[in-house]
């Protein structure tokens, strides 16, 4: 067992660490995630949702960048945002919304999550610190850029990365990136409340809950990792690694505030890393 003070410095030291960007709101982060921005057409163009001229030089109209579709900026808070990404349109895989990932490749988790999570347990699951432990950064960049560059065909195998640190290190960079976290900004305040209830079954009750309104893709991506976790905690005796420590490690990974705030990161600490726990020693009952 290791304290969150230890993890936290050995993170600092060894790992890649994304911080959010200064000023960076919740509504910034939903508008990169869903892909639409201000555009300026060039040419004549036409609003495909009301079929109007759009007028002006310059920053006519919005276009997602997922599925292309070009609309007025009054237009677009009418269309669903539930649009079938275009893959040409989808330049890479880390730092991209992990709905738009998985509607794209027509698959029920990101292909890296499974990907990753393949190649530990073949050859992982007993390696002492399993995901405390951090790579070296440079490779784990390097994991990145072979996923953005090459997706599914990446290969990350024994052969090119020895170190089973590496491949652990590009799965936390996932989840660190992604626009909008597993457990998703408007689930995080409801799972921090659930995590406050001493009651254990209410406590239980409350948490399956909020797992219920997670989007589909958050909760099979969330449900296939705790899956994978309960195996790494099965393999205690030579990883070290249980329920209490993996929280530690997973809970900022998973789940962050919808405002930038140290502060409220800090507080928040021990409740991301008990919902973590609960949902890996519970993952049996509450998926």
């Amino acid at each position: 067992m290791f304290s969150e003070e230890l993890w936290l410095e050995n993170e600092k030291k060894c790992a890649v660490v994304r911080k959010p960007k200064p000023g960076r709101k919740r509504q910034e982060l939903l508008a990169v995630a869903l892909g639409v921005k201000v555009h300026t057409f060039r040419g004549p163009h036409w609003c495909e949702y009301c079929a109007n001229f759009m007028w002006g030089l310059i920053a006519q109209g919005v276009r997602c960048s997922d599925c292309g579709l070009n609309v007025h900026k009054q237009c677009s808070k009418h269309v669903p945002n539930d649009c079938q990404p275009d893959l040409k349109r989808i330049k890479k895989v880390y730092c991209c919304d992990l709905t738009t990932l998985v509607k794209a490749h027509n698959t029920q988790r990101p292909m890296v999550v499974d990907i990753c999570i393949r190649e530990i347990e073949a050859r992982g699951l007993k390696s002492e610190g399993l995901y405390r432990v951090s790579g070296f950064t440079e490779h784990i960049e390097d994991v990145k850029m072979a996923f953005d560059r090459d997706g599914e065909k990446a290969d990350i195998s024994a052969n090119i990365y020895p170190d089973i640190n590496i491949i652990t290190g590009a799965l936390k960079l996932y989840f660190r990136d992604l626009p909008i976290p597993v457990i998703t900004y408007d689930t995080y305040s409801k799972f921090i409340e659930a995590a406050k209830i001493s009651n254990a079954d209410e406590r239980l009750e409350a948490v399956h809950e909020v797992l219920m309104l997670l989007p589909p893709a958050h909760y099979e991506t969330l449900r296939y990792l705790m899956i994978h976790l309960k195996k790494v905690t099965m393999n205690e005796k030579d990883n070290f690694m249980n329920a209490e420590n993996l929280g530690i490690v997973f809970g900022p990974t998973l789940m962050r505030p919808p405002e930038d705030s140290t502060l409220t990161t800090l507080h928040d600490m021990r409740y991301q890393k008990l919902i973590v726990q609960i949902l890996i020693e519970n993952e049996d009952v509450l998926f």
